[in-house]
């Protein structure tokens, strides 16, 4: 097998080659493309493989300079004789046991039975969930919405040891509601890490890997429930609002994204497994399938 010597740094015959690509190419930007396989121009051959010169449509974008035309052309090509020789090999080395035809067909099916389910969900699901159905879930199905660890509502704020400190406490003890507007434009200003919303859930883990090392544990986060730490760089106004232990049941603000994913879920089968009996039935009347004895 001749290898593709085209695009060597080394090989003058290569940059000739690359010159007359240029060229090739500056024509079917032009419009002055190949319309047929005989005209058309190889720029790479594996085994009985061809890649023709129209195959590469779209893969310069217009105005580009005839330089870089030929790296991304270049870049193709390498990756077009790469991908080539795998499947050549791959292809040598099928087991005789493995049916393609039938992997292929099914795999086929498998695209189309789920395109059309898709198609179907979308025109008769209805995917609103009021939040009554949600609550009701969850009460009769609590063991679903086990926590595997402590989760806690809390605010963060991370602020360089420079930004003005007496601001800061003022505005972070404060209990007055305007102050959590100015506490919002001073944590924009001069926090390099804001979590300000008072309903959002995180995990322990997550918001001890962004303070100061046993700041908040497992054994003190119900305990310590406001406070001020410093790593030197930085200091950190955390303050818990709420604690939910793990292995216990998550809350009901929790786990109401998970159970509407359940609901929906299930109303997506309810609605595939109706459509299918009912065209069963149907084609059954017709007389469009036939059990054979």
């Amino acid at each position: 097998m001749t290898m593709m010597k085209f695009f060597s740094n080394q090989n003058r015959t290569a940059w000739r080659g690359i010159l007359a690509l240029i060229g090739c190419i500056c024509l079917w930007q032009c419009g002055q493309k190949a319309t047929e396989k005989k005209d058309d121009k190889i720029l790479a051959k594996v085994y009985d493989r061809n890649l023709y010169l129209s195959e590469l449509e779209g893969i310069v974008p217009e105005q580009t300079p005839a330089a870089d035309s030929a790296l991304l052309i270049s870049a193709y090509v390498q990756r077009w004789i790469r991908e080539q020789l795998m499947m050549y090999e791959a292809e040598r080395n099928i087991p005789k046991d493995l049916n393609i035809d039938e992997l292929v067909r099914n795999y086929r099916a498998s695209l189309v039975r789920y395109n059309f389910e898709e198609k179907l969900i979308a025109e008769k699901l209805d995917s609103t969930v009021s939040n009554d159905e949600l609550l009701a879930y969850y009460e009769l199905n609590k063991d679903q919405f086990q926590l595997e660890s402590t989760i806690l509502k809390c605010l963060l704020l991370k602020v360089p040891t420079e930004a003005p400190q007496n601001e800061i406490n003022k505005l972070w003890y404060s209990r007055n509601a305007a102050d959590e507007t100015r506490l919002n434009g001073y944590a924009k200003q001069w926090a390099s890490l804001a979590l300000l919303d008072k309903e959002k859930w995180y995990t322990l883990q997550e918001l001890a890997a962004l303070l100061p090392k046993g700041t908040l544990t497992t054994d003190n986060v119900s305990s310590r429930r406001d406070g001020t730490v410093s790593d030197g760089d930085f200091r950190y106004y955390y303050r818990v609002m709420d604690v939910v232990q793990g292995k216990t049941t998550a809350p009901f603000d929790y786990a109401r994204e998970q159970a509407l994913k359940i609901i929906q879920h299930r109303r997506k089968q309810e609605l595939l497994d109706k459509w299918k009996e009912e065209l069963y039935q149907k084609e059954l009347r017709r007389e469009n399938i036939k059990i054979m004895q």
